[in-house]
Parts: C-alpha cells; sequence; structure tokens
C-alpha cells in the first residue's frame, strides 16, 4: 500500500452522531406511529411527505422509501432504506442503499428507539436517533442537519393523535 492510500483510508473512518428528545407521548404509541406508513406520512407532511415500504413489511431486510417534504427538500429530497435490526417495541435500525444521503457518507446506519420513561411509561418517552456514517470526502458536513430534522419531526409526534 503505497503512503497516499493510507492517508485516504486513515481519514475515512466510521463516526457517530446522535441526539433525543423527550415526548408526552408513550413509548409504545411512538413506536407504532414510526413503523405505519399511513400515520408517519401524516404527521408532518411539511418534513416527511412520504414513508412507503416498497419491499417487505418492515422486517429486518425490508425496503423503505421516504420522500421528504417542502422544509427539508434543498438538504434531501428522499432517501431509500433497508432495515438491518429490528428490537420490537424499541428501536430500528436502518442503512441507507439510496437518495441523496448516500451522495454524502457510506455507509449511513440510522437507529430509532423509543425508551419509556421511567415511572412515567404510559405518557412519556425518550426518542433517540443515531447515525452512524464515513464522510465521502473530507469537505462533506457532519450530518447534523439530519439529526436536527430527525429531532424535530420526532417531537411532532406529541402533536399528532390517531
Amino acid at each position: 500500500m503505497n503512503d497516499q492510500a493510507g492517508l485516504r483510508e486513515r481519514k475515512r473512518e466510521m463516526r457517530s452522531i446522535k441526539g433525543e428528545v423527550m415526548l408526552n407521548t408513550p413509548a409504545e404509541k411512538a413506536w407504532e406511529m414510526y413503523r405505519n406508513d399511513e400515520i408517519i406520512s401524516k404527521i408532518n407532511p411539511e418534513m416527511l411527505a412520504l414513508a412507503q415500504y416498497i419491499e417487505g413489511d418492515g422486517s429486518p431486510g425490508s425496503l423503505r422509501l421516504f420522500k421528504l417534504g417542502p422544509a427539508l427538500r434543498s438538504y434531501v429530497k428522499e432517501s431509500v432504506e433497508k432495515i438491518e435490526k429490528v428490537e420490537k417495541g424499541k428501536s430500528v435500525t436502518y442503512s441507507v442503499i439510496g437518495g441523496d444521503l448516500k451522495k454524502m457518507y457510506d455507509p449511513y446506519k440510522v437507529t430509532f428507539s423509543f425508551i419509556p420513561v421511567q415511572g412515567k411509561e404510559r405518557e412519556q418517552c425518550i426518542a433517540e436517533w443515531k447515525a452512524d456514517f464515513e464522510l465521502l470526502t473530507p469537505a462533506t458536513p457532519l450530518p447534523e442537519k439530519a439529526r436536527e430534522a430527525a429531532l424535530s419531526f420526532l417531537k411532532s409526534f406529541e402533536k399528532f393523535n390517531f
């Protein structure tokens, strides 16, 4: 291996970024909202216009398309994600396999978790978003906009009734 190839390899490393929001919604309800295409597509159409399982039923190996709404289209228009892991009622992990994020980060894995608040399980949960990724170029920014958008979207869960 020459020195330049080694330098490129060292610059591309897995990184993580995460955030969380408190929701005045039970974890079980937030989980159901996130996993249901029809419900999640109605929560905040300005941010997420459409979610659709294009292959499978939400179990590992399934593909889900997310088309983002007008508030986010300048950053990301759509994302195709393959479900890697599901902990029923708790968390789901996706790998981005297509769309705008794939042009900036590879790999890019996102985990959404819904954790009941101890003593307030029927009222509140912590919604957590975590991304594990590699930047495709040194100039690529960290996915802070994705984190902000995800947390803002998750916060809108508590205003939605179904």
